[in-house]
């Protein structure tokens, strides 16, 4: 039901995102657009070796892509690409074949498990997680 995916958690999380804007010196920018729906997630990051120490995120999407930047950005800071990879394809299965939420700092992402059955609804979702892997691995290869 479509009360489900859009619960209070959810839309508390999505009017409360995190980090958003942009930063002036990134390492590295990544931008990803859903094209069936139009939304879009550009996101900014400095690294340490391969460690997120700054991060902002411009984010214009729907409710459940914004709830999902929500995690990102109050967790982000101090991951290093591995766990955003590891939050990116848990959160991926977790969406498309009903697997277990991710765990660590990324847990909260369980609060989108309702999405799993709306797969129309999966990338813009998934944009501010495919976003930040790619910038962080860009910023990490750009240092060696």
């Amino acid at each position: 039901m479509i009360d489900d995916l859009y619960s209070a958690k959810l839309l508390r999380l999505a009017a409360e995102t995190p980090r958003l804007g942009r930063l002036a010196d990134p390492d590295a920018t990544s931008e990803k657009v859903s094209k069936l729906c139009g939304s879009r997630v550009v996101v900014d990051v400095r690294v340490d070796g391969d460690r997120v120490t700054d991060f902002a995120q411009d984010v214009k999407a729907c409710a459940l892509g914004q709830a999902s930047a929500s995690v990102l950005g109050a967790n982000v800071i101090g991951a290093t690409l591995s766990e955003l990879q590891a939050a990116r394809d848990g959160f991926r299965a977790m969406l498309k074949s009903g697997g277990p939420p991710p765990e660590g700092r990324f847990a909260d992402l369980a609060l989108l498990a309702p999405v799993k059955d709306y797969p129309a609804r999966h990338t813009s979702t998934l944009l501010a997680f495919e976003a930040v892997t790619e910038a962080v691995a860009a910023a990490t290869t750009k240092g060696t």
